[in-house]
C-alpha cells in the first residue's frame, strides 16, 4: 500500500474526527471474500462490488474507508461496517 506515513497521520474519519489506522491483511482478505460473494453493502446502502487493496480503519474499529489505486475513500457513505471480521 502506497499511502505516505504524513498523509496517514492527518488522516481522519469524516464523521467524529477520530483517526485512522492501515487495516490488517487478515480484515481486507475477509472484506474481499464478503465482496466476491455479493453480500456486504456500504454505509450508503450500495452492495460493494469491486474489491478493495487495503483500507483505514476508524479508531473505534468500526468502520473502514476503502483504498482503491492507493487512493483513500473517505466518504462516509462509502464506508464499511466491521462487524464480526477479524481486525488482527
Amino acid at each position: 500500500m502506497a499511502i505516505d506515513e504524513m498523509l496517514l497521520k492527518i488522516l481522519v474519519c469524516p464523521e467524529n474526527k477520530t483517526p485512522v489506522t492501515l487495516a490488517e491483511s487478515a480484515l481486507i482478505e475477509g472484506l474481499n471474500q464478503r465482496i466476491a460473494q455479493g453480500n456486504l453493502k456500504n454505509r450508503g446502502g450500495s452492495v460493494v462490488k469491486e474489491k478493495i487493496e487495503s483500507g483505514l480503519l476508524r479508531a473505534d474499529g468500526k468502520y473502514l474507508y476503502p483504498v482503491r489505486e492507493d487512493i483513500p475513500i473517505m466518504l462516509v457513505e462509502e464506508a464499511i461496517e466491521i462487524q464480526g471480521e477479524s481486525r488482527n
